[in-house]
């Protein structure tokens, strides 16, 4: 016995926010461990020196120590969007397995990327007597630059796969929109006939 079409309207609801779910969901497969590396390749780096002896953390802080070496501003931005968005974003985003949680990642990253160039530029440039880019600085950016790169595929896979899904939930709807029409049409009369127009 079939069920009622409250219960199938129901089921189908179901069904939707399940696929909806999912389809908010990330599979970043083999990527993971990758990022996973990339995330505490990028911790170290708070502990290396950025320039002369103020290390990563240092600037973080904005301390004396990251003050006697002339730290600029986009030194500083650089290693609170490397903590926030290329530890901390991308940790929730391998953890929690969510889509916006990688979009965020991936905007944070390639922020933090720029600024990671801007950052390098200005130890290049920075007065004589302060020192250059340290190995911390350096490494802290190539990680931000690759954790961009990885992030993009991921979220690019995701989402030709959410377009995918919903082209076909759409060529879907049309097709049963379609079908409900054709069966309205040729319901059948009274003992399976057509009635006459005269009503005999």
């Amino acid at each position: 016995m079939s069920g009622s079409p409250d219960e199938f309207e129901a089921y189908r609801a179901d069904l939707e926010a399940a696929e909806r779910r999912v389809a908010g969901e990330i599979d970043p497969g083999a990527r993971a461990l990758v990022v996973a590396i990339l995330v505490f390749v990028l911790l170290v780096s708070f502990v290396l020196p950025h320039t002369g002896d103020a290390r990563g953390v240092d600037v973080l802080m904005g301390d004396d120590k990251a003050i006697s070496v002339g730290i600029a501003l986009p030194s500083r931005l650089f290693s609170w969007f490397a903590l926030v968005f290329g530890v901390g974003f991308s940790m929730l985003a391998l953890l929690t397995r969510r889509w916006t949680l990688a979009w965020i990642a991936l905007a944070g990253s390639a922020l933090g990327s720029a600024l990671g160039m801007l950052a390098v530029w200005s130890r290049q440039t920075a007065a004589a007597e302060h020192p250059g880019p340290g190995i911390g600085l350096i490494v802290g950016w190539l990680a931000m630059l690759l954790l961009t790169f990885h992030w993009a595929r991921v979220v690019w896979t995701r989402t030709a796969v959410q377009m995918a899904a919903e082209a076909e939930r759409r060529q879907q709807a049309v097709a049963d929109q379609a079908a409900s029409l054709l069966d309205d049409r040729d319901e059948p009369g009274e003992h399976g006939r057509p009635p006459k127009p005269d009503g005999r």
